[in-house]
């Protein structure tokens, strides 16, 4: 295998829960050495959210592959010893830990760029490390409600988070390009820039396309469930078999094609009352009754035959258990083995592949599992590691 882009770089981590692992997994991915910063004993809570893979966490299999598992207890003097070596030695730190804790801590941006100029630091947190709201707390259902997505989200009657946690994958995303981008300015220029990420800001990028709507039109995208808010006819329709399958129109070629291959009716498409895309969505319940009158004409696999034909896109709804069996993974060779503690489980390489390059995918830690070859490798020999554990630091 080729040498990965990211080997000979060194992240130290203190993280927890979704979004700096999410971070760091993908920095391991590409090759970094990422040492995980964890409680003695308990580890990352994460751990614990569940059992369901093996006798271990969903989230945690998920996000912690191909790291080191560090136990380190940093309010001891020895474990801010050991983390400060660690430091010295390291291109990034990454934290998500609650509001304030690294400043109180002396592990603040600014006080380690001091003490390590050339270490790359990247906050993660709730609001922002500044402002009105830097020492709130946030999670990642509350951070969709302030952005205001759980109001776009759900059916008429009832608005409904997104069922993953987006927030923490949103601000995980930006924090993992933000500190490549810091790396490559590093090498560029030798300046190690800070990296500043929050869950709510991350969003509300994401949030662009209805903020953009509501600001510019008065009015705020409807709440339609599966349907789309501001495209007819796009979202799902169950046919004469009971299953059921979506479909989206985009533009007025697909719109044509449509009603003259699908609803059979050619006329329809110069009809006044969906002659143009915001039409269709004004008279959403008229369509919806004239699509559906057709599903019910046919078999799931006779729509999608007629879809197909009139080239618009279609899709099945499936449930976790076919997405996890789709043919597509499949037949893309996207699955691998990651051995865990519990096991060998299934994971998906990363989506963005590298042509000649196979990302890492070793195994997921136990808790301090690399405690001792940590520890060893920043110059600790038996008896100093015997006094971390007495004083209760690692």
């Amino acid at each position: 295998m080729n040498r990965l882009p990211l080997e000979g770089i060194t992240v130290v981590s203190l993280e927890q829960a979704v979004a700096a692992p999410f971070a760091t997994r993908q920095l391991a991915d590409l090759g970094a050495r990422v040492i995980k910063v964890e409680r003695p004993g308990s580890g990352d809570f994460a751990r614990g959210y569940d059992e369901s893979v093996l006798g271990q966490s969903s989230y945690f299999v998920w996000l912690n592959r191909s790291k080191e598992s560090l136990t380190l207890d940093i309010k001891t003097p020895g474990g801010r010893e050991a983390l400060e070596r660690l430091l010295a030695e390291a291109d990034v730190f990454v934290q998500n830990l609650a509001p304030g804790a690294t400043r109180r801590l002396g592990l603040g941006a600014q006080e380690l760029a001091d003490r390590h100029p050339s270490l790359v630091v990247c906050d993660i947190s709730g609001y922002g490390s500044s402002g009105p709201w830097a020492d709130r707390k946030a999670y990642d259902l509350l951070v969709q409600c302030e952005t205001g997505l759980v109001s776009l989200t759900g059916s008429p009657a009832e608005p409904a988070k997104v069922g993953i946690s987006i927030a923490d994958v949103a601000a995980g995303m930006h924090a993992y390009s933000g500190i490549l981008t810091a790396l490559y300015e590093r090498r560029a220029t030798g300046r190690a820039r800070a990296v500043d990420v929050s869950l709510f800001e991350a969003l509300a990028e994401w949030m662009g396309s209805p903020a953009y709507y509501t600001a510019y039109s008065g009015t705020q995208p409807a709440r339609v469930g599966a349907q789309h808010a501001t495209i007819a006819p796009y979202g799902p329709y169950d046919a004469a078999d009971g299953k059921t399958v979506l479909l989206a129109i985009q533009n007025e070629r697909e719109w044509t094609s449509f009603c003259a291959v699908f609803l059979g009716d050619a006329t329809l498409a110069a009809d006044a009352r969906f002659a143009k895309g915001s039409s269709r969505v004004a008279r959403r319940e008229e369509l919806n009754a004239i699509v559906a009158a057709r599903f019910a004409e046919l078999t799931a696999a006779e729509a999608v035959a007629l879809l197909d034909e009139a080239k618009v896109a279609n899709a099945r709804l499936n449930s976790v258990a076919e997405f996890w069996d789709h043919p597509v993974l499949a037949g893309r060779d996207r699955w691998r083995e990651v051995a865990t503690p519990g096991g060998t489980v299934k994971a998906l390489l990363p989506p963005a592949s590298l042509d000649g390059l196979d990302p890492r995918m070793d195994p997921v830690p136990a808790v301090g599992e690399h405690t001792d070859a940590v520890l060893r490798g920043l110059g600790y020999g038996e008896t100093a590691v015997s006094a971390l554990r007495a004083e209760g630091a690692v």
